[in-house]
């Protein structure tokens, strides 16, 4: 009897499913009435008034009202969703919180439509990009793109690169009066900006200026195995067969050797933060990065590209332990293009970069005695996920009410780093600088300030773009409006340290400002962390400055 309801309630998810997606489809592509429109502009600001804990930090609530209203005015014609986003982007900007975010719709694929997808490659996925001196790049490729590296990109089809990056410039949404994070995250983002604005693309052409050569390069989803590969692949596969059969097998020693590889391979990528490269399984990248800079162990550098994944705990453990028993007496903390991610994270790595007793956040403020609630149960989401958040929810409001209290009248929940700790036993106490720029958002943002407003480290670099004072971020509440199907991706909480600036609004302020350009990366140089290294050198004494290039 149990299996029958449980093979008819995946029949009708099923069933339910596919005519969703049709439905919903159709919803994006078609022109939505102005009264529908005027409806959405509604549902936004009232979720963002219901939900963010401080809407009107940055901007007054008159300011803001009358910008909604004018929205509203100014639309007086059908409109497709991913138009009104623009329109939505535009005004949601102003309210000056960073992890504040519009989304447009995008169709959706059935289950064949997404496995058809996974057998493709779109090699453009693979570049990376950055914006400098008012020019777009290539900064990073693989395979026999790497000879693209440093290009500047002239085109994307036939709009200048100019005018596409001037129009993304303005929805982006940035903590406070920052400026920093659109120049960075511009470039950063770009093809998450231009899929945004055009939908999805199979074809894309970009016009490059590479030296004194001006060309075209197309891209072009494309199988991931032509038929010569998979006939060469058949006849591999064939001759393992073959040689299976004559291949030994393993002892019960040699599996069990195997076996603890496999493990110890396993636990290095989690501790490192492997990040995966859709078919390209020979392509290694981490999150985590530990160097020594020159020819002894001195000077260590740490590489932070985000506090997202892995088991962190085992990589500063590692790390500090290794730095303490080679008597390592200065640490470069790199936190450049570092969008965030963990607070528990961020936590952990300071108790290693202080000697004292600290509480690294304060209270959040918040509108919802039950944010892990509002988040999961967000019309967004699947409704397996909210099936599962209701069995849950229990657990999960009793959670909440242990962590929200009220004081005066506002809402507070109290994270684990908002508790006193006690630094590390093997903390750093040598010299640290941090290498910060515009891309230093969120959690990494939080951690400079933290550094920053204890005078632990010498910054170098840009004003990061996460605000000093904090930002609203922790838990989100993504809002799927009723008619555009445009989503508002609100933040819960307010998560600040007790380090604080009497200037409100902007982000960590480097003691030293360096700003990269396009000629630092065609000459291979990092000014920042050579200016670090000078310094250094200044300070040691140390006369052979080929000693400590990195």
């Amino acid at each position: 009897m149990i299996k029958k309801i449980v093979l008819t309630l995946c029949t009708l998810i099923v069933l339910v499913s596919c005519g969703s997606i049709e439905k919903y489809n159709l919803q994006v592509t078609q022109l939505h009435p102005v009264k529908d429109v005027h409806e959405d502009i509604d549902k936004a600001y009232t979720q963002l008034q219901r939900h963010h804990p401080r809407l009107y930090q940055y901007v007054p609530k008159e300011t803001l009202d009358f910008k909604f209203d004018s929205l509203k005015k100014a639309i007086n014609e059908p409109m497709d969703g991913r138009t009104f986003y623009k329109q939505l982007a535009m005004v949601t900007k102003h309210i000056g919180q960073g992890h504040t975010s519009i989304s447009p719709p995008s169709t959706k694929l059935s289950r064949d439509q997404r496995k058809e997808l996974l057998k493709t490659r779109f090699d453009i996925s693979y570049l990376s990009f950055e914006y400098l001196d008012g020019k777009l790049f290539i900064t990073d490729a693989v395979g026999k793109d790497s000879v693209l590296i440093n290009a500047e990109i002239l085109k994307i089809e036939d709009e200048s690169s100019q005018d596409l990056i001037r129009k993304y410039k303005d929805l982006i949404a940035s903590d406070g009066y920052n400026t920093t994070f659109h120049n960075r995250v511009v470039g950063n983002r770009f093809l998450r900006y231009y899929a945004s604005d055009k939908g999805r693309f199979d074809s894309i052409s970009l016009t490059l200026r590479n030296a004194d050569s001006t060309f075209v390069k197309n891209y072009k989803r494309r199988p991931l195995r032509d038929q010569l590969q998979i006939k060469n692949d058949s006849i591999k596969r064939d001759s393992i067969k073959l040689a299976n059969k004559t291949k030994p097998k393993l002892t019960k020693a040699e599996r069990k050797a195997k076996k603890l590889e496999n493990k110890a391979k396993r636990k290095y990528n989690s501790k490192y933060g492997f990040v995966p490269t859709p078919n390209m399984p020979n392509v290694k990248n981490y999150t985590r990065n530990l160097n020594f800079v020159g020819k002894d162990s001195t000077v260590a550098m740490i590489k932070i590209k985000g506090f997202q994944n892995g088991n962190y705990k085992g990589f500063y453990d590692d790390t500090f332990t290794v730095l303490d028993s080679l008597k390592t007496e200065i640490l470069i903390l790199d936190l450049r293009n570092n969008f965030g991610g963990r607070l528990n994270e961020i936590e952990y790595l300071y108790g290693y970069l202080t000697d004292e007793n600290y509480t690294f956040l304060n209270k959040s403020e918040t509108n919802t005695r039950f944010p892990i609630l509002k988040s999961l149960m967000s019309n967004s989401n699947s409704l397996g996920l909210k099936m599962f958040a209701g069995l849950l929810s229990p657990g999960l409001a009793m959670a909440d009410v242990l962590r929200v209290s009220k004081k005066d009248g506002q809402l507070y929940r109290k994270f684990k780093s908002a508790q006193e700790q006690e630094p590390k036993p093997l903390n750093f106490n040598g010299k640290v600088y941090v290498l910060i720029n515009g891309n230093s958002f969120s959690a990494s943002s939080v951690l400079a300030s933290q550094l920053h407003g204890t005078n632990r480290a010498t910054f170098v670099g840009e004003e990061t773009g996460g605000a000093y004072n904090g930002t609203v971020a922790g838990l989100f509440k993504i809002y799927e409006l009723p008619n555009t199907k445009v989503e508002v991706r609100i933040g819960l909480m307010k998560i600040d340290t007790k380090q604080k600036v009497d200037t409100d609004g902007y982000g960590v302020k480097p003691d030293v400002e360096i700003i990269p350009t396009y000629q630092d990366r065609l000459n291979h140089i990092d000014p920042e962390l050579e200016w670090v290294l000078k310094d250094i050198e200044a300070k040691k004494g140390i006369n052979n400055a080929a000693n400590y290039r990195f």
